[in-house]
C-alpha cells in the first residue's frame, strides 16, 4: 500500500531549522555562480537557518560555508575521509564531522537537515541531489527538495525531468517534489510553501523498521 508523504498543511508555511545545501567543490566558470552562493548564504542568515553541506573548504561549498559562519549560524561539514584531502585546504570552516564512506555522509545529511538545496555542481553534486529526490518519492523523507537555477544552469535537468513525465517514466504529481527558482529568495519562499502532492512507494516507518 502507497504511503502518504509528510506534509505541511496548506494553512501553515514550513520553518526550517537546518539546510543541507549540495553544491560543487569547484567556483564554476562565471562570477554569477559565487555571486549567487553568497546571496543564498545570505538568506540563510536572515532566516536564522543553520547549514549543513559537503564539508569542503573550496569552490562554492568553501564560499557558503563561510558565508553562513559569518552571519553567526551554525556551520556543519559532513565529509567521507577519503576526501579531506582533496577538498578541506588552509583551515575548516565550521564543525567538520568525517565519515567512512559517500553513502554515511548522504545519510549524516538528510538525517541533520529540514530541507535540501542544489547549487550548480558537479557529478557529486547531481548524485547526491537526485537521491533526495528518490527517497522523497519513495517516502523515505518528505522535505523540500529545491534547485538554486543559476543562469539556466538546470534547465536540461528540468527539461529531462519533464521529458521522464512525457515518456511514462516520471508519474505527473511526483514531478512536482522538485522545486526550482532563479534566485535564492524566491527559491526559500517557494520551499517554505511546499506541500507535497505526491503519493510515495511506501511509508518512512516501513523504510525505518529492521
Amino acid at each position: 500500500m502507497e504511503g502518504k508523504v509528510a506534509r505541511a498543511s496548506s494553512e501553515k508555511r514550513w520553518t526550517f531549522q537546518r539546510i543541507c545545501v549540495f553544491c560543487g567543490s569547484k567556483p564554476g566558470s562565471k562570477s554569477i555562480f559565487s555571486d549567487a552562493t553568497v546571496a543564498l548564504g545570505k538568506q540563510l542568515v536572515e532566516r536564522n537557518i543553520d547549514l549543513v553541506y559537503g564539508g569542503g573548504s573550496k569552490g562554492l561549498m568553501g564560499l557558503i560555508s563561510k558565508t553562513v559562519l559569518d552571519g553567526g549560524r551554525h556551520v556543519l561539514g559532513i565529509i567521507p575521509k577519503a576526501l579531506v584531502p582533496y577538498e578541506i585546504t588552509g583551515k575548516t570552516i565550521g564543525d567538520i564531522k568525517i565519515v567512512s564512506s559517500m553513502h554515511e555522509r548522504k545519510s549524516e545529511m538528510a538525517k541533520r537537515a529540514d530541507a535540501f538545496i542544489a547549487l550548480p555542481g558537479g557529478y557529486g553534486t547531481m548524485e547526491e541531489l537526485l537521491e533526495m529526490i528518490t527517497w522523497s518519492q519513495l517516502g523515505i523523507h518528505g522535505k523540500p527538495v529545491g534547485l538554486l537555477n543559476v543562469d539556466g544552469y538546470f534547465n536540461s535537468l528540468n527539461e529531462l525531468f519533464d521529458k521522464g513525465v512525457e515518456e511514462g517514466f516520471i508519474v505527473d504529481s511526483e514531478r512536482h517534489i522538485v522545486v526550482s527558482a532563479d534566485t535564492a529568495e524566491e527559491l526559500m519562499k517557494k520551499m517554505e510553501e511546499y506541500a507535497p502532492v505526491h503519493d510515495a512507494v511506501t511509508s518512512k516507518r516501513s523504510w525505518e523498521e529492521e
